[in-house]
């Protein structure tokens, strides 16, 4: 990430870090986001899980209704981007840090 993107996303970043439950989460993101965005970050989660288990792009779709592209966008990242979905993807449930 440039460092122009991480300074504009420090303060929000810092906010989230401050969630203490799913409960305050939810209520956080919803005000943070339209309804829309919430559902597509959501579906390119449930992507990531799907191709990260194994599952081709016809499954995922099958199972997501998300696009040939949203599939492809989340694999490159999987792929390619900064670790992000794969460090929380094998990180053991529960675990925090």
């Amino acid at each position: 990430m440039n460092d122009k993107l991480r300074g504009e996303l420090a303060e929000l970043m810092g906010a989230v870090l401050q969630l203490r439950d799913r409960e305050e989460a939810y209520a956080f993101f919803e005000d943070l986001c339209t309804v829309a965005e919430l559902h597509a970050m959501a579906q390119r989660w449930a992507v990531a899980r799907l191709l990260h288990g194994g599952y081709g792009y016809q499954a995922v779709a099958e199972r997501t209704g998300a696009s040939s592209a949203t599939i492809s966008r989340v694999k490159r990242s999987l792929l390619y981007g900064a670790d992000g979905y794969r460090r929380i993807l094998e990180r053991p449930e529960g675990d925090q840090g």
